[in-house]
């Protein structure tokens, strides 16, 4: 159905291939799983499938690509819209409609389907997609992973006979993901269709697939073959395959299922004598993780130091770089004056009369409510984080979270109740003084983004912080290895844009770090260095929340997990408690493991030495 022929993609002023050597076919009736390293080409191949690459990213595709028979070169993406359905990283930028109901229907409009036709599958696939309740919702209200859903569901009314997916759960709630992975696999099942999937999650998603294409770097030809097989030799893989590879299983599992069914003698031993560390299964490690002021268990990252270079204080631009940005706003570039010695020392003389109070906490709710569209988005919660603690906020798309996360930088005003950081109101406060207190690296990265270049964006962001020259540039080399300086932002992948987003805020060090969904499109590795600078940061005091529905992210750095659903604080508790007692959020080790109590590899590759 798919057909790779030599395929190397060379973007426009860009020297080296994205991908490179390509030659592999996805049969017909398939789900055929793309896993490899940020950056290694997976939307560069998606892209040459539906014709967008290079009809409208532009270079030069040496080569062929054939889909249903049709050359990806001689067919533009219009010509192959009744074979293959697209859905990229950020669904924002496919939407065409104003309300759900009208971008379902729009794909098939374009094709002239009968009315009659449109309507019934539209019903279809609400209901498929759990969007029914949401049919006349505008899509600027939804949620991100609502929003995604939407996305997906947009190109599955045509009923294209392929289905090309970039990172498509990786906003999605675990049981939306699995809802969503259910329907891909009934229409792979039941009606032949082809699905080539790109995803950094793989735990959500390799146990669907029939073979995984892998890319192992930028450039290097892909290997196919069997899930199993290419776990063996793969560098990214996820947890169920770590635990398989220390605990020496052969071959090596792909569900938790079956490591459970093989994980008798390693809970033994990890009761046992062999688990030195810990008592009573995970616990200790657990309370280890709950208390801001204990050692946190190591990461896999042994490149990336635990602490990040000293910052100097915060300076008043970067307001105007997030809020302005956040609200899609244009923000004009930083001007020369800003780094003036007197505006810096009226800066800094006005700072010491509006410093955050050493006595309030950074992050502070009490009954919040937030009403937004005609829709309750937040009830009666109440919140407190304190200094070097990290607080992950999960639950269920729509829940509440980056509603929440706003009301802390003050993009949305409270209908009742309080809220604050660092003693201040955040919507009553100016952006000078805010950015003192908070930053927020939201979902889209490009908010934050707008400079030619990610060396003018790190130079851009130092001035901004008043921080050293090559502050930012040290960030993102740390979370980064090999970006190039030179590189357009535009051009990155979207894990790639979100890890700089992320420097640009880090580069003014705020007290209170608010990220929404941070892994979205990281693999393995550079979640793993993410992580490790973020413990650092909660080490020398910062406070950090996260909105995240990675299940794994949150059982590795989080002390505390605050659980949402319908607006409502439902649990508020230590990460291995919270997570360990339900069985959507408990990460894999803890499944594979239970009854002990264990969240991470690493604290189990710990335990066994």
């Amino acid at each position: 159905m798919i057909r790779f022929e030599n395929v190397s993609v060379t973007y426009d002023g860009v020297a080296e291939p994205a991908v490179r050597d390509v030659d592999f076919t996805v049969p017909e009736g398939e789900l055929v799983l793309l896993a490899g390293p940020s950056g290694a080409g997976k939307s560069t191949l998606l892209g040459a499938v539906s014709g967008l690459v290079p009809h409208f990213t532009g270079g030069v595709l040496r080569g062929r690509v054939t889909v249903a028979g049709r050359d990806t070169r001689t067919h533009k993406p219009r010509e192959l819209a009744d074979v293959v359905g697209t859905v990229g990283q950020d669904p924002l930028s496919h939407f065409v409609t104003d309300t759900v109901e009208d971008e379902l229907a729009y794909g098939m409009e374009s094709l002239g389907l009968a009315p009659a036709v449109m309507r019934r599958r539209v019903e279809e696939t609400l209901d498929l997609l759990g969007l029914a309740g949401l049919r006349d919702r505008p899509l600027a209200t939804l949620s991100g992973g609502q929003q995604q859903r939407v996305a997906i569901g947009s190109v599955l009314t045509p009923h294209p006979r392929v289905l090309v997916l970039d990172e498509p759960t990786s906003a999605l709630d675990p049981a939306a993901a699995e809802e969503v992975l259910a329907v891909l696999l009934r229409l792979v099942h039941d009606l032949g269709t082809t699905v080539l999937l790109a995803e950094h999650r793989l735990e959500r998603v390799l146990q669907y697939a029939d073979q995984v294409a892998l890319l192992p770097a930028a450039g290097a030809a892909p290997l196919l073959g069997a899930p199993a097989d290419v776990m063996a030799v793969s560098p990214v893989f996820p947890p169920v395959v770590d635990l398989g590879r220390l605990a020496g299983w052969s071959p090596l599992p792909l569900t938790v299922r079956d490591a459970r069914r093989r994980a008798a003698g390693l809970r033994e031993r990890l009761a046992g004598g062999d688990a030195q560390d810990l008592e009573n299964g995970g616990q200790r490690a657990a309370a280890a993780v709950e208390s801001p002021g204990h050692d946190h268990p190591a990461t896999e990252a042994p490149t990336a130091p635990a602490t990040p270079p000293a910052l100097p204080a915060l300076a008043d631009s970067p307001a105007r770089r997030l809020f302005r940005r956040v609200r899609r706003v244009p923000a004009a570039p930083p001007s020369p004056s800003l780094s003036s010695p007197s505006l810096s020392s009226s800066s800094a003389s006005s700072s010491s009369a509006s410093a955050p109070s050493a006595s309030s906490p950074p992050a502070e709710a009490r009954s919040l409510a937030v009403r937004r569209g005609g829709v309750q988005a937040l009830r009666d919660v109440d919140l407190t984080v304190g200094p070097g603690e990290t607080v992950a906020l999960m639950g269920r798309n729509g829940a509440g979270k980056s509603t929440l996360l706003n009301a802390f930088v003050g993009l949305v005003t409270p209908s009742a109740g309080t809220v604050r950081v660092g003693g201040a109101i955040p919507h009553r406060t100016s952006p000078r003084d805010l950015v003192r207190r908070v930053g927020l690296v939201p979902q889209e990265p490009r908010d934050l983004l707008y400079a030619d270049t990610v060396a003018a964006e790190c130079a851009a962001a130092d001035r901004d912080a008043q921080a050293a020259p090559g502050t930012c540039w040290a960030l993102v080399s740390e979370l980064l290895p090999g970006i190039a300086d030179d590189a357009h932002p535009r051009d990155l992948s979207e894990g790639q844009r979100l890890t700089l987003a992320l420097a640009v805020v880090l580069a003014a060090r705020p007290p209170l770090l608010l990220l929404d969904e941070p892994t979205r499109g990281l693999d393995y590795a550079a979640k793993a260095r993410l992580v490790a600078v973020l413990r650092g940061l909660a080490a020398t005091g910062h406070a950090i929340v996260l909105a995240t529905h990675d299940v794994e992210l949150a059982a590795e750095l989080a002390h505390r997990v605050v659980l949402l659903a319908e607006g409502e604080v439902i649990a508020d508790g230590p990460t291995a408690e919270v997570v360990v007692s339900s069985p959507s959020f408990a990460p894999q080790v803890t499944k594979i493991l239970a009854p002990q109590e264990w969240l991470t590899v690493a604290q189990v590759r710990r335990a066994l030495r």
